[in-house]
């Protein structure tokens, strides 16, 4: 082990020897954490909630001799950093990449524009683009009688941050489900993450899997529900108009401004004798490219628990506010869950209102 030792810090000793130099006098503090060496997250100097979604940079194609030194000055030169993490080997080189996290989107933007292709040393150009924060968990092996809003319940008792949750027929475990849980930032899903994990819930009486959920799994889920639409109802086709790139928890309204989803989503209430939705809906951001964020929430008197989250709209020349236009996307998101619910919502209902008969 000694000799071990001995030998990693020998590796770059002149840059290391720098590194300590530049610590001493700035009085900075970096964390090695499993394997990486983290700066602030929340600086000393912090006051206030993290930065939102969206603020943080990949840093790649570092040479393995540089440190914080060097890349904290730079990053900092376009923005406040709120955090920097850069991922280390046992021998005491970095692994080629990192992460700055800034204080908010608009400096995360400049750092990409500014230092995107920017020479470290001579010769070589480093790679910044937005880093992809993982929100999402996949749980699958849930029972079947889960309902959302039980799970929810439970979720919030044990996590914090949770945004939606979204409940499917699980594709690998028969009779069971999967639910998808966005949280509110990538810290509170890693958090949800590790506590249903080692936790070891049990969910229900029921043994699940939890992970990270993977673009592979988005789109299987994804295509599932799309087969359970009539073609005409089906998102995304040439009359959408989504954009190649848009936020995160955006929906478009791929309906023909002639139908109203709205419309749609009233009557398959009142065929299962659900009541008429109620709609809240509050615009709580705004975006310089237009962009409008809202908070909703749906109650549906005959459903067990109210839907809420967040969704990201751009209005258009369509002639509908951005209150209308929010309304219809979400409208499309609640006939997507009602259509797989449906068979649940009739359990539901005719053991709380057993003289009241349930539409087919």
């Amino acid at each position: 082990v000694k000799s071990k030792h001995m030998w990693s810090d020998a590796v770059n000793q002149n840059n290391k020897t720098a590194l300590l130099a530049w610590v001493k006098e700035t009085g900075i503090q970096l964390v090695q954490v499993n394997g990486q060496r983290k700066y602030g997250g929340p600086p000393p100097d912090w006051i206030g909630e993290p930065p939102p979604s969206g603020s943080e940079v990949f840093i790649g194609k570092l040479p393995q001799d540089i440190y914080e030194n060097k890349l904290i000055p730079l990053f900092q030169s376009v923005g406040k950093l709120y955090e920097f993490r850069l991922m280390m080997t046992f021998s005491g080189l970095n692994r080629g990449f990192a992460y700055a996290k800034y204080s908010n989107r608009r400096s995360a933007q400049i750092a990409i524009a500014s230092l995107n292709n920017f020479e470290v040393q001579k010769g070589c150009p480093i790679m910044v683009c937005r880093s992809t924060e993982k929100c999402e968990l996949c749980v699958d092996g849930l029972s079947s009688s889960v309902e959302q809003g039980q799970l929810r319940t439970l979720l919030q008792e044990v996590t914090t941050g949770v945004l939606n949750i979204s409940l499917y027929p699980s594709p690998s475990r028969k009779g069971r489900q999967l639910a998808v849980l966005k949280y509110n930032s990538h810290r509170a899903a890693a958090m949800a993450k590790k506590t249903l994990v080692e936790g070891n819930l049990g969910l229900y009486g029921e043994e699940i899997e939890v992970d990270w959920l993977k673009l592979d799994m988005k789109q299987k889920l994804r295509a599932s529900s799309e087969r359970t639409f009539p073609a005409s109802l089906q998102p995304g086709g040439s009359e959408s108009g989504i954009p190649s790139q848009v936020p995160g928890d955006a929906v478009m309204c791929p309906f023909p401004q002639t139908l109203c989803v709205l419309d749609y989503l009233n009557a398959l209430c009142k065929k299962q004798r659900l009541g008429i939705p109620v709609f809240l809906t509050k615009c709580v951001q705004a975006n310089p490219d237009g962009w409008l964020r809202f908070w909703y929430q749906v109650v549906i008197p005959g459903y067990p628990s109210p839907f809420s989250g967040f969704m990201w709209i751009k209005p258009d020349k369509s002639g509908l506010s951005g209150h209308d236009k929010a309304k219809n996307a979400i409208a499309l998101q609640l006939l997507k869950t009602l259509g797989e619910s449906v068979h649940r919502i009739n359990r539901w209902s005719s053991s709380a209102f057993p003289t009241m008969p349930i539409a087919a």
